[in-house]
């Protein structure tokens, strides 16, 4: 890799390192809120709230029903992340098909909430509402598209704005040699965050959280020591075989992944399909970044500098990425 690329590759580092470093600072986790209604009778439906938790404060969103919605029981119970309410209501003027059910307050939160409606007549329809939209129209029979946008967007949208796995992508394309390695090396991750994504997903490997988190960011502090290495001209079994350094982490950060579709609380008959379109949608969002980055090596070809500053940047991008996983892994380590 000449030093006209290596400026270029630096100028993603930077920018991404800077993106976690502020999100590490400013930003707090927030979990998608959940509500299932499900439709016992022709006016009756059972109703699960469930709100997440924030610096031990319960998100203040408030679920407003259209008119003629009466609650019949009511009960509550605190779970450490979250608070789930269980209603049952009764409508007197009709089904809730075609009404439109109202989220207050979320407008002011930077959280979504996952509805997942089941009709006595119809499948599950299965969307996600946005603080932009603090609304669901219950549709009397769901698109059957909508379950595959909903949550292969929400795949997109955890691999792009996840800067850890975003910055162990591009640790990887760092200590590729050249693209048919680069391509493996990528495949190599892609496949092995399937497997154990698919696996805790169904349940058959549970991993804590917390410890999983800690170990991803140690994943990309290793790579970053390794990266280095190989530029002082040491051996290194990554440089020889990055496919299967990139495989062995993948598994891990598989298991991020996994953590992140497991927030969603979802009932075991929707995991496949979801599953299935969030991870088509991790994929389309990495296969994105690693686009976008590839268009900036090409542009760096029309740009003419001294090969010894794109070395200096080349590492300097290097042990930014490194004390930025640095910093993550003794800041989750600490969460425990």
């Amino acid at each position: 890799m000449n030093g006209r690329l290596r400026g270029f590759w630096t100028l993603v580092g930077v920018i991404i390192a800077a993106l976690a470093f502020a999100s590490a600072a400013v930003a707090h986790e927030i979990r998608p809120a959940y509500l299932q209604i499900d439709q016992k009778a022709a006016n009756r439906y059972t109703v699960t709230w469930r709100t997440p938790m924030l610096s031990g404060m319960r998100l203040p969103v408030a679920l407003r029903f259209p008119e003629g919605v009466r609650n019949v029981t009511t009960s509550e119970r605190n779970l450490p992340d979250s608070v789930v309410e269980t209603r049952v209501i009764e409508t007197t003027n009709g089904t809730l098909a075609g009404q439109r059910v109202e989220f207050i307050g979320l407008q002011a939160t930077i959280t979504d909430v996952l509805v997942r409606v089941r009709l006595l007549d119809g499948p599950a329809s299965i969307t996600m509402v946005r603080p932009s939209q603090p609304w669901i129209d219950v549709a009397a029979r769901p698109g059957s598209l909508e379950v595959a946008r909903t949550f292969m967007h929400q795949g997109v949208e955890h691999i792009l704005f996840g800067y850890d796995h975003l910055l162990f992508v591009l640790a990887l394309i760092f200590i590729a040699r050249d693209w048919k390695a680069l391509l493996w090396t990528v495949t190599a991750f892609t496949a092995a965050h399937s497997i154990t994504l698919t696996l805790a997903t169904l349940g058959i490997v549970h991993v804590p959280g917390p410890p999983v988190e800690a170990a991803i960011a140690f994943s990309i502090l290793l790579l970053a020591c390794e990266i280095i290495r190989v530029q002082n001209g040491k051996a290194s079994m990554t440089a020889r075989r990055p496919w299967l350094v990139a495989f062995a982490f993948g598994l891990l950060h598989g298991l991020g992944f996994a953590g992140a579709l497991a927030d969603l609380a979802l009932p075991q008959s929707d995991i496949p399909l979801a599953l299935l379109f969030f991870n088509v949608g991790v994929e389309t969002g990495q296969l994105a970044f690693i686009a976008a980055v590839i268009a900036i090596v090409w542009l760096a070809r029309l740009v003419r500098y001294p090969p010894s500053v794109g070395r200096r940047a080349f590492a300097t991008a290097t042990y930014l990425i490194g004390t930025t996983a640095a910093f993550w892994f003794v800041e989750r380590l600490s969460a425990f």
